[in-house]
């Protein structure tokens, strides 16, 4: 590897924070007075797919900035579909409905998350790298005790990942080569675009994130620049390493 890391972006939601407990426990809140039996985990499930199936569609408008779309947007305009799709939006009232629609900024950390990211800022600018928008990730950092340097991702190019323009343009507003940068992730295919793009990549899986039943991104996919065990291992590894 030629360039030495600068900084590390980071995927969120799934590496960072556990999404599907917490929109889950989100469900339940937002149900608790209403009477209505509902299956949570299933409706959180049922929220990211149509929350990813959204964001497939509009994969190849990263050159065309009018077009982009906050995930705030998608995230309500999806949550409506997932209950209309159930039958259950009589079930929820007008603030009920408005707290589901912001769970995403109160999501719990995974436990080596705070830890292994402060062992890592004290070496590098890290960062989160994600479809959230500013605000959202702002509001999440709070929440969750995310030691950020800084807020980068969809919003400031304009377009979701995995679109090579969200990582170089991010790059660049802090002034570094894609070379010069790293991205987490527990997916593979962020790390495929990532590789693309010219940053170097790093993998751990986060087997429980979709729950007992998870055959995704159990293990990496390729020969990533680090593969890790968590973040306070990929921490560990940074450590000792050049790269």
């Amino acid at each position: 590897m030629n360039a030495v890391v600068k900084a590390i972006f980071f995927d969120v939601f799934g590496t960072v924070v556990d999404w599907r407990s917490g929109i889950a426990n989100a469900f339940d809140q937002a149900f608790a007075k209403s009477g209505a039996d509902i299956r949570a985990r299933d409706l959180a499930d049922a929220w990211r797919a149509e929350i990813a199936a959204r964001l497939l569609e509009t994969a190849g408008d990263a050159a065309d900035e009018a077009r982009y779309v906050p995930l705030d947007t998608t995230h309500r305009e999806t949550l409506a579909k997932v209950l209309d799709d159930a039958d259950l939006a009589h079930r929820l009232g007008a603030r009920e409905r408005a707290a589901l629609e912001r769970a995403w900024e109160s999501l719990r950390p995974w436990p080596d998350s705070v830890p292994g990211l402060r062992a890592l800022r004290r070496e590098y600018v890290i960062a989160p790298c994600s479809h959230g928008s500013i605000s959202m990730m702002t509001w999440l950092a709070k929440s969750a005790g995310l030691p950020w340097d800084l807020i980068l991702g969809a919003d400031l190019a304009r377009c979701h990942p995995p679109a090579s323009k969200v990582y170089t343009h991010c790059a660049a507003a802090i002034g570094l080569d894609p070379g010069e940068v790293m991205l987490v992730s527990a997916h593979n295919r962020d790390l495929d675009a990532a590789r693309a793009a010219g940053l170097k990549t790093a993998f751990f899986s986060r087997p429980k994130e979709f729950g007992k039943g998870q055959t995704t991104d159990l293990a990496p996919a390729d020969a990533w620049d680090v593969i890790a065990f968590d973040l306070l291992d990929l921490a560990r590894h940074m450590e000792a390493s050049l790269i």
